[in-house]
């Protein structure tokens, strides 16, 4: 069975939006389609409501088929040494869900897919997405159908977003990723629009995907699916 490939890109925002467009460039002439992983804001005062360009191109992006995904509220650290989602009990998390889901309505890019920052959400993170209305959830190992209570085992080989970017583990991925392909099911490729910024992460990023695809993957994005209709008696 061919494997699915799924790409990824997170932490897009004005400085690195140039970078990130040439990246889509690639995938589209590689008939890959790519999942944006948003966050209304950022480090360095960054807010999407305030960067109609970056909401433009990700609208844009939508239309010709790749997925948007949340991506946290504003990845701040709420425990030292953790990510935004790592250790939320669950009503602070849904106010977190709450607020983040309200700015992407109002800037049109509303999603039911959800990845948290570093792949990182706890228990009670994970109880609250449903009850603000999200159907999926991207973990670094797993993928989460929450409405069906299900997980499905995949991990995300990735180069920033707290994964790694060293020479040596741009390799090791490289050579992972042409491994996950022969064995089929879903390879999950991640990378942070900075990390585009660097010669060595993009060409390891291009590099696994060509492989991926030489070793027989299709390019999807990361998508719930309802569920079928009943058929009339």
């Amino acid at each position: 069975m061919n494997a699915e490939l799924i790409v990824s890109v997170s932490g897009i925002r004005d400085t690195n939006r140039g970078t990130a467009m040439e990246f889509a460039e690639e995938m589209d002439r590689r008939g890959v389609p790519l999942s944006l992983l948003v966050a209304p804001r950022l480090k360095g005062k960054y807010r999407l409501v305030d960067d109609p360009a970056t909401q433009a191109w990700l609208r844009g992006r939508r239309a010709r088929g790749d997925a948007i995904v949340l991506h946290g509220y504003d990845q701040a650290a709420t425990k030292p040494r953790r990510a935004e989602f790592a250790a939320l009990p669950r009503h602070e998390a849904r106010l977190r869900l709450t607020a983040a889901d309200r700015v992407m309505e109002q800037v049109d890019l509303r999603t039911r897919l959800f990845a948290a920052p570093r792949w990182d959400a706890s228990t009670g993170a994970l109880d609250a997405l449903p009850e603000v209305g999200f159907r999926l959830a991207l973990g670094l190992t797993s993928i989460f159908d929450l409405e069906r209570d299900m997980a499905q085992k995949s991990r995300v080989y990735g180069i920033g977003e707290g994964l790694r970017a060293e020479p040596w583990w741009c390799r090791a991925l490289v050579m992972g990723a042409a491994r996950a392909a022969r064995r089929g099911g879903v390879l999950r490729l991640a990378v942070s629009a900075a990390q585009l910024d660097r010669s060595g992460p993009r060409q390891a990023m291009l590099d696994a995907v060509d492989l991926s695809l030489f070793h027989g993957a299709l390019g999807h994005t990361y998508r719930w699916e309802p569920y079928p209709a009943a058929r009339a008696a």
